[in-house]
């Protein structure tokens, strides 16, 4: 018998990794969700432009109503709080997108924005794992799917460490920021992750 996605799930959270709390936003990370999302160069593989302060403000009152995964098209949208230490304050790098794409067939999708100052220390893969372990083994999701832009080889380099495979590769299929974009899509499978996840012989 096919086991059965585990919703309604309300998110309480949070997900706390090693350097990472994964939470709800709230209307004190604005200026720190700004100071990024207003970027042109971490807007360029995204769907939306550069925000203003304001329309972040209204995206993150947005975001922090959303914590109940039960239908299609439900998601939760997680702010990335780097933990405080001796040394710096806790402040929010980036933030997570995870989607249900189908209840019946317990599918989902991943997302990940990120701060270009804290890119290159492993904060993005740790808070997908973080996400990922959320979808497989709390909500027995059976596959989780991202959809990049091609051109994205950050992102790209991302789902493979994440043990994503490439399954698609959609030419011009979208018309993304005033011209035709090709899409990509990656996906992992729950067998896979709980694979890759076992230790091994020598481990």
């Amino acid at each position: 018998m096919t086991a059965v996605l585990d919703v309604p799930f309300t998110f309480t959270g949070p997900l706390v990794t090693s350097r990472l709390v994964l939470r709800l936003m709230t209307s004190a990370d604005v200026d720190d969700i700004h100071a990024y999302q207003s970027r042109e160069d971490v807007c360029r593989y995204l769907l939306y432009g550069p925000r203003t302060r304001e329309e972040v403000a209204e995206k993150v009152g947005t975001y922090s109503r959303a914590i109940l995964l039960e239908r299609n098209g439900d998601y939760l949208q997680l702010a990335l709080e780097l933990r405080q230490t001796e040394d710096a304050p806790g402040r929010v790098i980036g933030d997570s997108y995870f989607a249900l794409a189908s209840v019946e067939h317990r599918r989902a999708e991943i997302g990940w924005t990120m701060h270009p100052d804290y890119t290159g220390r492993g904060y993005a893969s740790e808070a997908a794992r973080a996400v990922l372990e959320l979808a497989f083994s709390t909500l027995r999701l059976h596959r989780v799917f991202a959809e990049l832009d091609p051109r994205n080889d950050a992102s790209i380099a991302l789902a493979l460490r994440l043990g994503m495979r490439e399954e698609a590769h959609f030419v011009r299929d979208m018309w993304f920021k005033g011209a035709w974009a090709d899409t990509g899509i990656y996906a992992l499978l729950a067998d896979e992750w709980r694979s890759q996840r076992r230790p091994g012989p020598d481990a």
